[in-house]
């Protein structure tokens, strides 16, 4: 299996294919980071791969699988990345 791409390699990459200096490249990419973070909670799309988003899960009855004691799992928000349709279908191939 191939290793992932650094956030160098990446600032690398952008810089080549845009033809603008490595340091620009990386103000970008921090600049999209940085606004990615800001607007979770609204939802911050990043077109062709996907979306961002603040889930909020309800509390629930849950158990402890090494004593089956019913135990109160509480409410909680996470964050989910939701990948576009055209992101799966450039990777995986569409049926």
């Amino acid at each position: 299996m191939a290793k992932p791409m650094t956030k160098s390699k990446i600032v690398a990459a952008l810089a080549e294919k845009l033809d603008v200096p490595k340091k620009t490249a990386a103000a970008a990419l921090e600049t999209l980071a940085a606004m990615a973070h800001k607007e979770a909670k609204n939802g911050f799309t990043i077109p062709g791969v996907g979306k961002l988003v603040v889930r909020n899960y309800k509390a629930r009855m849950g158990r402890n699988p090494q004593t089956g004691e019913a135990i109160k799992i509480p409410a909680r928000k996470r964050l989910k990345f939701v990948v576009a349709k055209a992101a799966k279908d450039a990777v995986l191939g569409s049926k």
